[in-house]
């Protein structure tokens, strides 16, 4: 694949502008990003004190203006008359991928709506960069933030549990111990990966199976990231019969066929129909 390399003469289109910013490590930034960011009229943030470090960082001198999710609905209609009027708006958020669990969806839909060029530049996000190192499969379904409230926890964890995929979560570390056991009632069977300061310099990556994982003593400090593993497969076949399983072939032998008990056994369980013909077989032959 060939790359183009930049050009600063380039003029760029106008329109709204999708940047991710670095999760942690100022170097994670794109040069393409960069570039951008210095030749928008407006950069819409949501703390103009954390992104003014970014700006400072790499020399960029566009005016910042405040837009996060208390005010992004009162800001739309000065925002939408900027990007009709031919600027070229940049949307970050403090960190990761704008409009992912951060403000910039009701922008987003605006331009959609009104038919505004978009254009989103591909960048650091703790969703995938979390997915990459936990070694799960790479069907993942992500939640967002962890729910807050108990009836939401339990709601939202027993229908995410019926998912046979990766899921991924955020969550602030003073709740982490509270939702501990909620993890453990509906994903007993799988692996836990717990990404701690992503990129940073104590960055920390906990991994457990759900079923031992306990409570920290001491409270994590920094933004989490859970991933959860997708459910394990047991292969048809592993699992023995029990002995109430047992009980109840000898009471059918007499009455049924060989076929026709293995067929009842092996619906109600992951047993393969052979290990099942085969004993079945062996009690024929006791009698």
């Amino acid at each position: 694949m060939a790359i183009n390399p930049l050009s600063h003469n380039k003029e760029i289109k106008k329109g709204l502008y999708l940047i991710p910013t670095p999760i942690g490590n100022l170097g994670d930034i794109t040069y393409r990003a960069i570039e951008i960011l210095k030749k928008s009229d407006l950069i819409l943030c949501e703390d103009t004190r954390v992104s003014l470090k970014l700006l400072e960082k790499f020399d960029i001198k566009s005016r910042l203006f405040s837009n996060h999710k208390f005010n992004e609905k009162k800001n739309l209609p000065k925002i939408m008359d900027n990007l009709k009027n031919g600027k070229i708006i940049s949307l970050i958020s403090d960190a990761g991928t704008p409009g992912i669990s951060d403000p910039g969806a009701i922008l987003v839909k605006q331009c959609v709506k009104e038919k505004i060029n978009i254009t989103p530049l591909p960048g650091a996000s703790a969703v995938s960069t979390s997915l990459s190192a936990s070694g799960f499969s790479e069907k993942y379904f992500f939640y967002g933030f962890f729910p807050s409230k108990l009836k939401d926890i339990k709601n939202d964890l027993r229908s995410l549990s019926k998912l046979d995929s990766c899921i991924i979560f955020f969550i602030s570390p003073k709740k982490i111990n509270k939702a501990i056991p909620k993890i453990k009632e509906n994903f007993s069977d799988r692996m836990i990966l717990i990404c701690r300061e992503m990129t940073k310099y104590y960055e920390e990556y906990l991994r457990y199976n759900v079923k031992d994982l306990k409570t920290f003593e001491d409270s994590l400090k920094g933004e989490l990231t859970i991933v959860l593993s997708e459910k394990k497969r047991v292969k048809k076949g592993s699992l023995l019969l029990s002995e109430s399983d047992k009980k109840d072939i000898k009471k059918m032998i007499k009455k049924l066929s060989i076929k026709e008990i293995t067929n009842i056994i092996s619906r109600n369980n992951d047993i393969s129909k052979k290990e099942i013909y085969n004993y079945c077989l062996k009690i024929k032959n006791e009698i």
